[in-house]
């Protein structure tokens, strides 16, 4: 049996309610696996699964080559992280830290160097005599992992970690803990419904949907090599084009876009298109066909374009601002698209409101 962490054929139901269906992945030894999805996708009850916090209906959990499906949440000595803190308000944050060694009767002077050792790992040597409510949202919740760190886990499981913060904490302490995990290579599995954070923490992600798994890959071939349509549109904003296939390539009125040369001539489709593979030229090219500006909106460097095709489809695009001098609402440019994921069928009415919005 391999190490890090493995389930095999995971099921759980609540009353009536399929929550996780035949669920089966592995989180490689030393390192980051996202477990990436909206709400209700089963991502969290995995997790709690594989703590021991809930009971599987089926399946086998393992971390560390160890089968745990069975063991209680004490002997499986996983660290876990919620998305709110869950610190005792009423200790201090060395207390807090302690509470795990405690538990476990480590005797005081290991507790106290282990807690120092800690807070100096975790920027917060000076503030160990305050208690939670002095502290900031990312100060709790980098003592949050201070404490599930301090027993020396097999395994950190990390629920939402950063879902309570405002968007600027959460950045920092993306980086922070990718840092830190450089530093520490301890086997880590989190839980995340924000795609941006999967792919720039993660060595791997498993993406869920409905309590199955759409697809497990790298970051890159998650975003770049999507497995089905949730996935292309989930993962990253992307326009959705709908047309029938002819000769490899997907057509809507007299527009095409090349990449549907593993489907048959007739089929409908839709091509799944990144904002950034949208070109704009002045002239018409090859491929290029017409469309409207409708709307620029500058962000610095780069401006978003909602642009209007002939068929009354729109496309979202982003370009940087000097790629669009003289690019104004209202003028009529050609469109250049690059790097389509085309898959057959529309997707249901189910699917296209779990996409992610462009």
């Amino acid at each position: 049996m391999k190490l890090g962490i493995q389930v095999e054929h995971l099921d759980k139901r609540f009353g009536d309610f399929r929550a996780v269906k035949d669920v089966s992945f592995q989180a490689r030894e030393g390192a980051i696996t996202a477990l990436l999805g909206p709400s209700g996708s089963g991502k969290s009850t995995v997790l709690r699964m594989i703590a021991g916090l809930e009971r599987p209906d089926a399946g086998r959990v393992w971390v560390g080559g160890e089968e745990l499906t069975n063991a209680s949440v004490q002997e499986r000595r996983l660290g876990f992280v919620f998305q709110h803190y869950a610190l005792f308000r009423h200790m201090t944050v060395r207390q807090n830290v302690a509470f795990g060694l405690s538990v476990r009767h480590v005797d005081k002077p290991a507790q106290r160097g282990r807690v120092t050792e800690l807070l100096e790992l975790v920027g917060l040597a000076p503030l160990g005599d305050r208690y939670p409510d002095q502290l900031s949202g990312g100060q709790r919740q980098r003592v949050a992992l201070a404490r599930a760190l301090a027993p020396r886990p097999k395994v950190l499981l990390l629920d939402e970690p950063f879902g309570a913060l405002d968007a600027r904490v959460r950045q920092e302490l993306r980086r922070w803990l990718d840092n830190l995990h450089r530093e520490l290579q301890v086997t880590s599995l989190f839980v995340t419904h924000d795609q941006e954070e999967a792919l720039e923490l993660a060595n791997e992600v498993v993406v869920m949907r409905a309590g199955t798994i759409e697809q497990v890959g790298s970051p890159q071939d998650i975003y770049n090599k999507p497995a089905s349509p949730f996935v292309a549109g989930f993962v990253g904003a992307a326009n959705v084009l709908r047309g029938h296939v002819w000769e490899g390539h997907v057509h809507f009125g007299r527009s095409a876009v090349a990449g549907a040369y593993h489907l048959d001539d007739g089929l409908t489709a839709q091509a799944y298109i990144r904002p950034h593979d949208v070109g704009i030229r002045f002239e018409p090219g090859p491929m290029s066909f017409p469309v409207t500006v409708r709307r620029r909106t500058n962000l610095g460097w780069m401006s978003k374009l909602v642009l209007e095709m002939a068929d009354g489809q729109t496309l979202l695009a982003q370009l940087p601002n000097e790629e669009l001098m003289g690019v104004v609402a209202g003028r009529e440019v050609y469109a250049d698209l690059r790097n389509a994921k085309v898959f057959a069928s529309p997707p249901t009415s189910h699917d296209q409101e779990e996409l992610a919005p462009v």
